[in-house]
């Protein structure tokens, strides 16, 4: 599923050009489709570690994208044309993707400085069940 959002992604923002600024109906609004982006991302992110079989990314991605778009209040239908829109947009869909590698700087960063903490924890559990 990953292959084919970047695919898409890829092709629409090399084949169209800049459009008009009226944002037509049906299309995500730019900050929603941002936070969603992200989102996607992280969910691309964790399929990245489950096997690689088609059968398997279909079960446990199809499943996880439908999910976060319930939690959006969207369709893949919807998500696609906003993502198709937004590709024909580029100056509009970098500052996106400028704000989306900020949050997801800052979610990798906060996970970095909490596992060092947890890790030290475990040391000091596994140090204290060491008979001296």
């Amino acid at each position: 599923m990953y292959k084919y959002i970047t695919a898409l992604f890829l092709v629409s923002l090399f084949l169209f050009s800049c459009g008009g600024n009226n944002t037509p109906d049906g299309i995500i609004e730019q900050k929603r489709m941002t936070s969603l982006l992200t989102e996607v991302h992280l969910v691309d992110g964790r399929m990245y570690g489950i096997m690689q079989s088609q059968d398997s990314i279909n079960i446990y991605g199809t499943k996880r994208y439908d999910a976060l778009f319930k939690r959006f209040n969207i369709d893949s239908v919807q998500f696609k044309r906003s993502l198709k829109y937004y590709a024909m947009q580029p100056v509009q869909l970098q500052k996106m993707y400028d704000e989306i590698l900020k949050d997801l700087k800052t979610k990798s960063d906060s996970i970095n400085k909490i596992q060092p903490k947890t890790d030290s924890v475990k040391r000091i559990q596994l140090q204290k069940q060491k008979p001296s």
